[in-house]
């Protein structure tokens, strides 16, 4: 199965400080030499505590945020370095469903006129040919066409979030970057978001970067997993494989710290000390090793690369969890 998005040592910095307040200028490493690979018709998962850069990679996806070094190939072409005009098109191919149904709509747009603009500003077809266009999308993500013609302030949460898929949708992409698309919304609700997800992956063939906390979710929907902390990948596998037998420390611990649906089950939290070091001042070497049980001296002189150490399997910790990860076969 062919890579259509290859992402190779992506790199995002932000400064802190400084200003009109004063105070002295500090740089944010919010994204540290990531790569990873998204293959045709199937859909990849970013976890991490909140400010680990799972949100800034997806928006860097779509340049939304202009990365500082790296490169993203989007099906042979490389978006960083592509014009204007090539950005526009490659837009059409690309999309993004945000994480706030309620932030990410026009209030003074209909959900008629937020899905048609879209189509308008690609010349994807005239009036009538648009109009079906919108008539189809809705009714794709489940919403009758008397929806159409209201304000997003009509409709619930859920709605909304559908509404946002669906204009996505219009523009027929190949790669959907959802940014924790069912977070804002409830439980039931968000079996139905994601429910809908699956539907469209499997009926169109959509590729999706998903980026979430909830490990429940990921399981669910998403084919293979990166664990990102502090800006790093430090575990890539199959979403199955990664959850139920984690190799890097910091895995199990978000794996242990997850609920479990299920009142009978008694699990046993890995150990872990400190507090999460501020992205402006990252420890040497291995960014987990001051909160690792297993850290040895090395760990805090030496990065760890992310290599592969089962088939599928990769992780960056010189002393990965292979006893516990039950890799037979």
């Amino acid at each position: 199965m062919s890579d259509l998005l290859q992402v190779r040592n992506l790199v995002k910095r932000f400064e802190s400080g400084g200003g009109w307040l004063g105070g002295q200028k500090q740089i944010v490493r919010a994204v540290n030499d990531v790569s990873f690979s998204v293959a045709r018709g199937q859909s990849l998962g970013l976890v991490g505590e909140s400010g680990c850069g799972k949100s800034t990679v997806a928006r860097t996806l779509l340049r939304l945020i202009e990365p500082d070094e790296g490169s993203i190939v989007f099906d042979g072409q490389d978006i960083r370095q592509a014009s204007a005009q090539a950005m526009r098109a490659l837009r059409r191919r690309i999309q993004i469903v945000f994480q706030d149904p309620y932030a990410s709509l026009n209030p003074r747009r209909t959900v008629r006129q937020a899905l048609a603009e879209p189509l308008y500003v690609h010349k994807m077809g005239n009036a009538r040919q648009i109009a079906e266009k919108v008539d189809q999308a809705i009714s794709e993500v489940g919403l009758p066409l008397s929806a159409l013609d209201r304000y997003p302030h009509e409709f619930s949460g859920g709605q909304r979030q559908r509404i946002g898929i669906a204009r996505a949708l219009v523009l027929d992409p190949e790669l959907i970057v959802a940014d924790e698309p069912v977070s804002a919304l409830d439980v039931s609700v968000q079996a139905q978001i994601l429910q809908l997800m699956e539907r469209l992956k499997r009926d169109r063939g959509l590729s999706f970067v998903f980026v979430s906390h909830d490990l429940g979710v990921v399981r669910h929907f998403c084919d293979t997993v990166c664990v990102m902390y502090l800006g790093r990948i430090i575990e890539h596998g199959p979403t199955g494989q990664v959850l139920d037998h984690p190799l890097h420390p910091y895995s199990r611990v978000l794996r242990d710290s997850s609920p479990v649906p299920d009142p009978e089950a008694r699990i046993r939290l890995a150990r872990i000390e400190g507090e999460i070091p501020a992205p402006t001042h990252l420890p040497p070497g291995c960014t987990f090793h001051p909160r690792c049980a297993r850290a040895e001296a090395n760990c805090a002189q030496q990065v760890p690369p992310l290599n592969v150490l089962a088939a599928g399997r990769s992780a960056a910790c010189f002393y990965p969890l292979l006893e516990e990860a039950a890799l037979a076969g």
